[in-house]
């Protein structure tokens, strides 16, 4: 069943802001197998010019699909999550992540369409501290196999 296109230009804000802390940096570090000394030492980011740990340009994965997860979850939507897999995932930055961040993320699902028997939706996440500086915008396509079918 095709996915619902009334859901494009829906926007969804964060609830809370997510607090970026150095034990989260560094777990995902660890995770991702990354073990660049500004990832897991204050004083070797300091040492590169960065005021704290700094994250690696994937973290915002991690809390920038909270706020758009209502709009995925949503029945009227119609996404069928056994059959979703990865599409691409992208980032663009106005400044790093860094620990001690207070991150609030606006999602807005930017795209619905059909491949072949394929639909893919793209999610863009705006992030922001919550003072209002911009960070980084992610963009997330998923793909939902034989949904256009």
């Amino acid at each position: 069943m095709a996915l619902n296109r009334d859901f494009v230009g829906r926007s969804y804000a964060s609830s809370t802001p997510y607090e970026v802390s150095r034990v989260k940096i560094r777990e995902f570090a660890a995770a991702i197998g990354d073990d660049n000394p500004i990832y897991h030492d204050k004083a070797a980011a300091q040492a590169a010019g960065h005021p704290d740990v700094v994250a690696p340009p994937t973290f915002p994965i991690v809390f920038s699909l909270r706020s758009g997860g209502e709009a995925l979850a949503d029945p009227d939507l119609g996404l069928n999550f056994a059959m979703v897999v990865h599409g691409e995932q992208r980032f663009e930055y106005a400044r790093p992540v860094y620990a001690g961040d207070e991150l609030v993320t606006t999602a807005t699902i930017t795209d619905i369409r059909t491949a072949g028997r394929n639909e893919l939706l793209t999610v863009r996440s705006d992030v922001t501290t919550v003072a209002g500086e911009p960070v980084c915008t992610t963009y997330n396509t998923i793909v939902e196999r034989g949904g256009a079918a």
